[in-house]
């Protein structure tokens, strides 16, 4: 893990902050939703990074972001995305849905919550 001073652990995050590469779309109940594994320019941590919003309500923009290891952002895919972010105990959480910028929530998610 980084520092607690690095950009990466301090929101509201910037996106010039971190090379981005995209999964896939996960379909999973509709959702439709944008993976991609974030890596912070400046401290090298990972980030799996999952974003959707349901287009027929307004507000409903919502994204969810955890640290992963080097081996697990080589492998994972739109089918363990989910699985994956409901692994670690804290996660960063923000979008119009939660009317935020991005927080950090200490409890573990729950995959059918999101």
């Amino acid at each position: 893990m980084p520092g607690n001073d690095c950009h990466c652990l301090i929101p509201p995050f910037h996106y010039t902050d971190f090379d981005s590469c995209g999964v896939g779309i996960d379909e999973t109940a509709g959702r439709f939703a944008d993976v991609s594994v974030e890596r912070c320019l400046r401290c090298g941590q990972r980030w799996l990074r999952y974003h959707y919003e349901v287009e027929a309500f307004s507000r409903s923009g919502r994204w969810y972001q955890v640290p992963i290891s080097e081996a697990e952002a080589a492998v994972v895919t739109v089918t363990t995305a989910v699985a994956m972010l409901c692994r670690p105990h804290w996660h960063f959480r923000g979008g119009s849905y939660f009317d935020s910028t991005g927080e950090r929530c200490e409890w573990p998610l729950d995959p059918g919550g999101l």
